[in-house]
């Protein structure tokens, strides 16, 4: 897994290295917070939700006249969900309870985005945007628990909007499906979990 997606990761920068003649580039300092929960492939126990922090780099290369570009960045990402495994005997008779699942991610983005600019100078204060795309997460580090088998990584699906203030500012929120699974239980091999995440995060553009 962590070799494909280091694969794809390559293939998209060498994308932007290609475009970025023509494109108008500029990076920021991120930081946001999350909301994750875990989809798994049958309801055996209940699942609560966790909130998350996350900060790094965001990149955008936006082209000129279209108000089309790519959204990319580099973002360290905290993930995870309460299970409450001692719903059932399975776990409970091995002493498992309400675990507290912590997942760390370095994740890179890579998202298709449309900014409206066409707003009479407006857009010098105030721009919405819309942006969407696959998002490769690379899994550095989780909580230990003996009943979890973890992935080591996933790809995920992102779908967001936002605000740019004064072309420096953007406010923005996202919801991310995992398209692959991020962890099983390690007794019973096809009860594997995806995650399912909002994001909320401001970055400024330096």
């Amino acid at each position: 897994m962590k070799r494909n997606i280091i694969t794809l990761i390559i293939a998209v920068f060498a994308l932007c290295a290609a475009s970025e003649a023509s494109a108008q580039f500029r990076w920021g300092a991120t930081a946001g917070v999350n909301f994750n929960t875990m989809k798994f492939k049958q309801d055996l126990f209940t699942v609560d939700q966790a909130v998350g922090e996350s900060a790094g780099l965001h990149a955008e290369m936006m082209f000129p006249g279209i108000g089309f570009g790519i959204d990319m960045g580099l973002l360290y990402e905290q993930r995870g969900a309460t299970l409450h495994m001692g719903e059932k005997l399975l776990w409970e008779s091995q002493g498992y309870g309400n675990e507290r699942i912590y997942m760390h991610y370095v994740d890179i983005p890579f998202h298709l985005k449309f900014k409206y600019t066409r707003l009479q100078g407006l857009e010098d204060y105030v721009a919405p945007f819309v942006y969407g795309g696959p998002t490769f997460c690379i899994q550095a580090a989780h909580s230990k628990c003996e009943a979890i088998d973890f992935s080591g990584g996933e790809i995920a699906l992102t779908a967001g909007a936002g605000v740019e203030l004064y072309k420096r500012w953007q406010i923005s929120a996202s919801y991310t499906w995992g398209m692959t699974y991020a962890l099983k239980t390690v007794q019973l091999k096809d009860f594997s979990a995806q995650n399912r995440t909002w994001d909320i995060r401001v970055t400024y553009f330096f």
